[in-house]
């Protein structure tokens, strides 16, 4: 009996591994879908560009 249990609970461990990578899987392909979306988005509108002002920027970079 206890070796049934035991590969009862292998066997429920690997499904839920399994779950968990096909998810990140998953919301990878939802994430990758969504950014070429609002880059679609972007494109369309070009008015809707954003450029940090160059103090920004300077003072972004490392070591000044």
């Amino acid at each position: 009996m206890a070796r049934q249990y035991e590969e009862s609970s292998t066997l429920k461990t690997r499904r839920q591994q399994e779950d968990q990578r096909r998810m990140a899987f998953r919301r990878a392909i939802e994430d990758h879908c969504d950014q070429r979306q609002l880059l679609q988005d972007i494109t369309d509108y070009p008015e809707l560009h954003w450029q940090a002002p160059a103090a920004a920027l300077r003072s972004a970079q490392p070591g000044r």
